[in-house]
């Protein structure tokens, strides 16, 4: 490179390089690089700091901004419904009808406080649960050009690009670094990459042209050392690092989940409805009986009799109840209150491996010789390689294999006693670690052990030693092993070599150097498997049981992923890889995700294509996952989970959280939300149906009588009464049948129900008017009367109503917010009419006669009720058989959520069967 070009690369690293510079950067020779970012091995000045510090800012990954109080309350405005209740409240002011929207504002306040107060809870006790990953970090600096460096540590905000970092086991990264030195690096970059093994990392001059070269030589912000040593120059901070870009676009908005689209495809469709009816009070009425502009109110009225305007309260209600819950038994907290519906309505669930079918640490899957006959000898070597190389080496802390090894090794009662002289730590390059023990009983010599990846201790050995004895190692007897172990590998097992050799003692132990590797006598291997988390294969049944299929993305080898689902009593299938999900096309790409059970070495954007492809299927998704590699699938789907433990900015972009990762957990969340959805599904069924079947019974009334059939003020009470009692709806028990499937909606089926029971219900009001006309003489000039009666009426059926199709546990007492709300709906309704405040509402007693012809109507309509739902859930179990047919979800529906409306072959989640 010239010096020129050089100089064009510092001034713009200097100014924020780009992706596209960093990229660079890494395939620039470590000189290079030094001069790109203005600096040296020595570290920068503190007056260079200061002054890149102005320059660049701190070294501080953009977070999500909370959302203040006061925006979430106007953000709940956005609920269709609660648009449509705001809407009418105006009108109704137009109108002069004060009351009415009165009540209708207070209606939408509620609902709105309700909403924002849960979320902002949510959002309180999340912000509670964030841990700092790392606050310091250790950094060369100098005083003026011709000072010696000093050591010392910083803020990792003050960190700047040009800072000379050194890194040790058990650190975080700070920051991108591109390596100068390293001892036995390895890192943890599972955060970025989801991979559960440590990765080698080494410096390289000039890196190679293929991506795993040239991500060697890099350490990236994030990710962990878990074991050695090493120092780098900071060649990006804050916003330019990997993560921050790994994490762009977090704060952008989510795709429609389940609970957008259920809410969009009925709301608009009653919407709808609904506008048209005003205009068809005031055109029947103005032709027929030549009311003009006083038939308003009623119009109005007639409309919000229509409108489940309780809705977005009973489902705040019942998603914070549900919530509360999960929080206070399950230690999971819901961020997002419609999530909770989302989880109710996920029929798969995608998940990484590590934390979550698996633990953190492998255990000893067997110990063989090179025959691959049974050899405990071998796995007593192996652990006394890792027993002494920790002592020896004066490593912090053994890594994961070593710790596997070990307790196998006590578990066997295996003797470890041995006195080692010297070791040569693991080395990225080498690929394995040696230790020097003296031989027991045989003073003047020692034994070399070594240990670590098959490949590279075979290419040291020159014999092996077998059940037959010891042999020379010739190219056949090489191939045979590495095709054995090739298929371990692909088996999901992670396969050490032992190899020893016997030397003559040496007096000092530092003379023993990588140089006395060679000319090993292999003793065979260990392998080892990833340990199952305790709880997974119960989860993974009952997830099963529930209708809820687990797919697994990872980034972890496809052989890994594989074995563990086998572990767990999970078919695998044939795994797909991420290469292969970018070879295929979007059709392609959901037809496989629709069959395939584990993809594997998938990077953060292949995971979300899966999700997404998923969701296009008409799949309601929940994606599990703890990294900042997770982020893209998370916002993919329909509901994002993460454990506590998980990165900062995952817990600010998940709509869950759990106390642990634990799969039981999202079992009990997923049965929440079911309850949840099922409580709100029953009275979106009673309400829709009653205020459908009131208005067929007014627009019929106010046709055939010469007055309103309701006053404007008397339609609000009733429905007020009527919206007070379903409150109770949030506190009811589902029946175990409406928690065993995913809360779906099918739309005909819905729709079905609503239209006959409205009908139904309308059929019961007309008898009223038959009743009323034997019962009360002069029902044409007794308006007062028709109304009481009426008003009666509507809210004594409307409590059967409540009792007979409520979705709650059968053969079991009512909860008791039901049984006060039913029976405080039943009273109100008998004694206003003859309360004293029954003039001032346009009421008038009515006589005797007309109860007991109640009594018989009422009768009749609860053994109608009783049929019809006996033959609703026939049909409905008919149609489970024939499941409807699934169309792809467009996505970017809009805002009217027209598709999800008109198509009564998608399947909407709204909790309802």
């Amino acid at each position: 490179m010239s010096a020129a070009t050089g100089r064009d690369t510092a001034e713009r690293t200097r100014s924020a390089p780009s992706a596209g510079e960093r990229s660079d950067l890494s395939r620039l020779a470590v000189l290079e690089v030094l001069r790109a970012v203005g600096s040296g091995p020595r570290g920068l000045l503190e007056s260079q700091a200061e002054e890149r510090l102005l320059r660049h800012g701190e070294n501080v990954v953009p977070a999500l901004r909370a959302v203040p109080w006061l925006r979430r309350v106007v953000r709940s405005l956005r609920d269709p419904f609660t648009a449509v209740l705001f809407c009418l409240a105006l009108v109704s002011c137009l109108v002069a009808a004060w009351t009415t929207a009165c009540v209708i504002a207070a209606l939408v306040a509620v609902s709105c406080v309700l909403r924002a107060s849960g979320e902002y809870r949510a959002d309180r006790s999340a912000a509670a649960l964030r841990e700092m990953v790392a606050a310091t970090a250790t950094v060369r600096r100098r005083s003026d050009p011709d000072a010696a460096p000093v050591t010392r540590e910083i803020p990792v905000d003050q960190l700047v690009p040009g800072d000379v970092v050194t890194l040790a086991p058990g650190d975080v990264v700070p920051a991108d670094l591109r390596l100068l030195r390293a001892g036995g690096l390895t890192v943890d970059q599972a955060l970025l990459t989801g991979e559960s093994a440590p990765v080698p990392k080494l410096p390289v001059d000039v890196p190679g042209g293929n991506k795993e070269n040239e991500e060697s030589h890099l350490c990236f912000q994030g990710s962990s050392v878990a074991s050695g040593s090493g120092t780098g120059v900071v060649v990006a901070t804050g916003s330019r690092t990997r993560f921050a870009a790994t994490i762009r676009g977090v704060a952008a908005r989510r795709e429609g989940t389940a609970f957008d689209r259920s809410v969009r495809g009925i709301s608009w469709a009653l919407i709808r409805f609904m506008l048209l009816t005003p205009p068809l009070v005031l055109m029947a009425n103005a032709a027929l009986r030549g009311r003009g502009l006083e038939t308003v109110p009623f119009a109005v009225a007639v409309a919000v009799g229509l409108t489940p305007e309780m809705l977005p309260v009973i489902v705040t209600t019942a998603l914070a109840r549900g919530a509360s819950r999960l929080a206070r038994n399950a230690r999971v907290i819901v961020k997002r209150l419609p999530a909770l519906h989302d989880l109710g309505a996920v029929d798969v669930l995608c998940t990484d491996k590590t934390g979550t079918l698996t633990e953190d640490r492998p255990v000893v899957e067997y110990a063989t010789d090179p025959d691959g006959t049974p050899a405990p000898d071998v796995l007593r070597w192996a652990a006394l390689n890792s027993l002494w190389m920790l002592q020896l080496a004066e490593v912090p802390a053994s890594d994961a294999l070593d710790e596997a090894l070990l307790a196998a090794a006590v578990a066997s009662e295996d003797d470890l006693d041995c006195d080692a002289v010297a070791a040569l730590p693991f080395d990225p390059a080498r690929r394995l670690s040696t230790v020097v023990a003296r031989a027991p009983g045989r003073p003047g010599t020692h034994i070399l052990v070594a240990k670590g990846a098959p490949e590279a201790v075979l290419e040291r050995c020159a014999a092996v030693r077998g059940g037959g004895g010891e042999r020379l190692l010739d190219d056949r007897e090489r191939a045979r092993l590495l095709a054995a172990w090739a298929e371990q590998a692909a088996d999901g097992l992670r396969v050490l070599a032992v190899a020893v050799a016997e030397r003559p003692a040496r007096k000092a132990p530092s003379a023993y150097s990588a140089r006395d590797e060679r000319g090993l006598v292999l003793l065979g291997t260990v392998a080892l498997r990833d340990r199952t988390t305790d709880t997974a294969a119960g989860a993974l049944a009952a997830l099963a049981g529930r209708g809820v299929e687990v797919k697994v993305l990872t980034g972890d080898h496809a052989g890994t992923a594989a074995r563990a689902c086998r572990d767990l009593g999970v078919d695998p299938g044939r795994p797909v890889t991420g290469a292969e999900v970018d070879a295929l096309t979007e059709p392609e790409l959901v037809e496989a995700a629709g069959r395939t059970t584990v993809f594997a070495r998938c990077s953060p954007e292949q995971k979300a294509r899966v999700v997404r492809a998923l969701r296009s299927a008409g799949h309601v998704t929940g994606f599990l996952g703890d990294g900042a590699n997770d982020l893209p699938a998370l916002r993919a789907a329909d509901v994002g989970i993460c454990p506590r433990e998980a990165a900062d900015v995952t817990r600010d972009a998940a709509d869950v959280v759990l106390a642990a990762k634990d799969l039981t957990a999202i079992d009990e969340a997923i049965t929440a939300g079911r309850a949840s959805s099922a409580n709100i599904a029953s009275y979106l069924r009673i309400a829709l149906s009653s205020n459908l079947g009131n208005v067929i019974a007014m627009l019929a009334a106010g046709l055939l009588m010469p007055f309103l059939p309701m006053l404007p003020a008397q339609v609000l009470l009733q429905n007020l009464c009527f919206d007070a009692a379903q409150l109770a709806f949030a506190y009811d028990r589902p029946a175990p049948s409406r928690l065993r499937e995913p809360a779906v909606l099918r739309p005909r089926a819905f729709l079905r129900f609503v239209a006959a029971f409205g009908l139904l219900n309308a059929a019961a009001d007309l008898a009223i008017f038959g009743v009323l006309a034997l019962s009360v003489r002069g029902i044409g000039g007794n308006e007062e009367a028709f109304h009481a009666g009426w008003f009666t009426e509507n809210l004594l059926t409307q409590a059967l109503v409540m009792v007979l199709l409520r979705g709650g546990r059968a053969g079991t007492r009512m909860p008791r917010p039901l049984r006060y709300g039913t029976a405080a709906l039943a009273v109100i309704g008998l004694l206003v009419p003859l309360s004293p405040f029954a003039g001032a509402l346009g009421f008038t007693g009515l006589p005797v006669f007309f109860y007991a012809l109640l009594a018989v109507v009422l009768t009749a309509y609860g053994l109608a009720l009783q049929a019809s739902q006996a033959r609703y859930e026939e049909e409905l179990a008919a149609a489970e058989q024939e499941p409807e047919p699934e169309g792809p979800q467009e996505e970017g529906q809009d805002g009217e959520g027209q598709a999800a409306a008109e198509e009564p072959a998608e399947r909407v989640a709204v909790g309802a069967r």
